[in-house]
């Protein structure tokens, strides 16, 4: 019986699940780590929120399949969001669609879109969908940068001149995860107008819109007037909101997209829990103070990761958004690789961080902090790294 799986051989051991394997293991042995390697938020949602989510669990009626493309309150929800944050309209039946999270997003419109041999650009380093994705799904990968400067658009047209076949689909995240960063509306309104010229879809995700710092809000990509005619935007309350495991996120934008995904969907999933759904709507609908809150302390919390790891000798930009820091290596330790300098923060100085290279060949000499612990234990992570750094003979 053949087990050599045609998509399983084109999925490489995922190294940041090496990393995550030693923290459990070190866990296991009653080992502190301090994991600021995922991003998973230590704060519960609003209690509003869960609230509404009991409130309907205990409706007999709240059992049952629900809507594959999600309730209408909250596709109606979704799009009055965007409209007081972005001022864009969205008509919630053709342009809003509720996806269990981006990630599963982003894979089920892939699945929708893409045929085998198609070839997608998608940022070196990136989140791993939005390569994988389409790996899955048949397509091949070109990368270009993540950086939007102007090599950015050099490589954008070198792509498209000598890619066969042509590229059919970019995918864009800004804020960036992992290298947290971020694009104003006219480097969109730049993108907006070479997809029309190439005639290529844009599939923004956006899922750190909220996070951002410095007092320069996020913009989304369909503030552009016709964005609409080529993008479709990625947007989840994971974070915005502490709903990580609730799995609950949106694609907007395009009607062609919006409908394929729907289609795929149908054939996938009967969507969402019901009352997770309506708790959605709460969060959406209900009191913002809870975002506001969210964002100061991401905010606090960059501040005292950045001055605590300066101190003890690691020089760490600090990210205009996202929850996430994307730290070069020390440059006395850049050549043991972003693997290893992983492993062995791990098992010395207690504290995990994320390989850059799990994010692509781009992301070597970088590590992705993930600012998900209290400030006190941010502290205590910056005093790990200095002894570890001492012990390796580094001044600090």
């Amino acid at each position: 019986m053949d087990s050599d799986f045609y998509r399983i051989k084109r999925l490489p051991p995922y190294v940041i699940a090496e990393v995550n394997a030693m923290r459990a293991a070190a866990r296991a042995e009653g080992r502190d780590i301090i994991d600021l390697g995922m991003g998973n938020p230590d704060q519960p949602p609003p209690q509003h929120v869960i609230d509404k989510l009991c409130e309907v669990a205990a409706k007999p009626g709240s059992h049952g399949y629900s809507q594959s493309k999600g309730i209408p309150g909250l596709r109606k929800a979704q799009s009055d969001y965007y409209k007081r944050r972005f001022d864009v309209d969205l008509d919630p039946e053709s342009e809003v669609i509720v996806t269990l999270g981006s990630k599963e997003g982003l894979a089920s419109l892939a699945t929708a879109i893409t045929a085998p041999g198609d070839t997608i650009l998608a940022p070196n380093p990136s989140y791993p969908i939005h390569t994988f994705g389409f790996i899955i799904a048949g397509a091949s990968i070109r990368s270009v940068p993540t950086t939007p400067d102007d090599q950015y658009w050099e490589e954008l047209e070198r792509a498209m001149n000598f890619t066969v076949p042509r590229p059919t689909v970019l995918v864009v995240n800004f804020p960036s995860n992992p290298t947290a960063e971020v694009v104003d509306v006219g480097f969109y309104e730049k993108l907006v107008d070479w997809a029309k010229f190439h005639k290529v879809w844009i599939l923004s995700d956006l899922a750190y819109s909220e996070l951002y710092y410095d007092g320069k809000p996020t913009p989304s990509i369909l503030q552009v007037p016709g964005a609409k005619d080529v993008a479709v935007e990625f947007t989840s309350l994971s974070k915005t909101f502490g709903m990580a495991g609730w799995r609950m996120g949106f694609a907007v934008g395009n009607r062609t997209l919006i409908a394929a995904m729907t289609r795929v969907k149908s054939y996938i999933d009967y969507g969402a829990f019901t009352p997770i759904q309506a708790a959605a709507c709460a969060a959406l609908n209900g009191p913002q103070d809870y975002v506001e809150q969210n964002r100061a302390m991401y905010h606090k919390r960059r501040d005292v990761m950045v001055e605590a790891f300066g101190r003890a000798g690691w020089d760490i930009p600090p990210p205009p958004a996202s929850m996430f820091a994307w730290a070069p290596l020390p440059p006395a330790l850049k050549e043991m690789g972003s693997l290893e300098f992983s492993k062995q923060l791990l098992t010395k100085a207690e504290v995990a961080v994320a390989p850059g290279v799990g994010y692509g060949e781009d992301g070597e000499g970088f590590v992705r902090i993930a600012m998900v612990e209290n400030e006190q234990r941010l502290r205590q992570a910056a005093r790990n790294v200095k002894r570890y750094f001492q012990d390796m003979g580094l001044d600090s």
